[in-house]
């Protein structure tokens, strides 16, 4: 026993350090994990960095271009989340949409701020044996206009062993400013970027836009999202309803197929050899919340499954 378990051990350590040494974490999305489905937006977080083959020459004249959909607004709720490689649970999130609510540690606030805006609070860490070889603690804070679901700004804060990483996003209508601080102390250094491109999303408002949507079957959206440090253009399919079971319950769930496409500097699409498709499941009624999320990467298989759930209010 004590073989094969050190045999595993040793098997998941190298699949770690082969992903810590490809891709920082918004790139890694797929690996450590974090919260939830507006914690989708922190778990999407994990996705993003991977992208797919290319969809059509033609690309932009194939992206969604509906307005915001009617579906409810979602309640003030708390959730719990797991994530891992296929078997080992490697990090632990919360999830927190509310309203004049503080995020903490281990959890994420979500609430629709005196201006109009929804804010989206959320933090994430490595556990256990996961955490002994790759320490990750992660802070992410997003705002987006509650109106046009149009995304205001990101700050993400990566915190590792021995690095830190700070990537700010200033969005407009017509692209986004990224700053990106990296190191400790006196020996941090800020690069900035621009990418122009109309209507983009962030991982908070590419979920917010989502989830108003009607999400009828086989029906197909497709957006640009800037999660971190690049744009991807995201592909999102309806496969149909089914039941599904998690530690938080049994639900009946919408599945949706995920592929990605990286955009490049000349807004070519891109194929990303560490990303082969992610398959997500959100429950199929009027709070819609993620329920698991599934992806095939380099890596082997990563995921993130509802552990627990509670809401602050009553539906109205």
């Amino acid at each position: 026993m004590k073989s094969r378990r050190a045999s595993r051990e040793a098997k998941t350590c190298g699949r770690l350090q082969a992903a810590n040494a490809s891709i920082g974490f918004s790139e890694q999305i797929a690996r450590a994990g974090l919260r939830g489905k507006h914690s989708a937006a922190i778990v999407l977080l994990l996705l993003l960095s991977f992208g797919s083959r290319s969809v059509a020459a033609n690309w932009q004249s194939t992206l969604t271009k509906d307005p915001p959909g009617n579906f409810p607004e979602l309640r003030p709720l708390r959730a719990t989340y797991r994530f891992g490689w296929s078997g080992l649970t490697a990090a632990t999130g919360e999830v927190h949409f509310g309203s004049g609510l503080t995020a903490a540690t281990g959890e994420v606030h979500f609430t629709k701020t005196s201006e109009g805006r929804f804010q989206l609070d959320g933090t994430g860490r490595t556990i256990g044996f996961v955490r002994a070889l790759w320490k990750l603690d992660v802070n992410y804070r997003a705002l987006a206009h509650a109106q046009t679901l149009r995304p205001v700004e990101t700050l993400q804060t990566e915190d590792y062993r021995s690095k830190k990483i700070t990537t700010h996003l200033s969005f407009t209508n017509n692209g986004v400013s990224r700053a990106r601080t990296e190191g400790q102390g006196g020996s941090a250094g800020t690069k900035t970027r621009e990418f122009r491109f109309p209507n983009l999303f962030d991982l908070h408002s590419a979920m917010l836009y989502l989830r108003s949507q009607p999400l009828s079957e086989r029906s197909t959206h497709r957006v640009v999202v800037y999660p971190a440090t690049s744009a991807y253009l995201a592909t999102i399919t309806v496969l149909g309803r089914e039941k599904i079971s998690v530690r938080a319950g049994t639900y009946t769930a919408i599945k949706i197929d995920l592929q990605l496409n990286r955009i490049g500097k000349k807004l070519d699409l891109q194929p990303h050899r560490k990303f082969r498709r992610a398959t997500i499941w959100i429950s199929d009624d009027a709070d819609r919340i993620l329920l698991r999320i599934e992806a095939q990467v380099f890596v082997g298989t990563v995921f993130a499954e509802l552990q627990s759930l509670r809401f602050d209010s009553a539906r109205s």
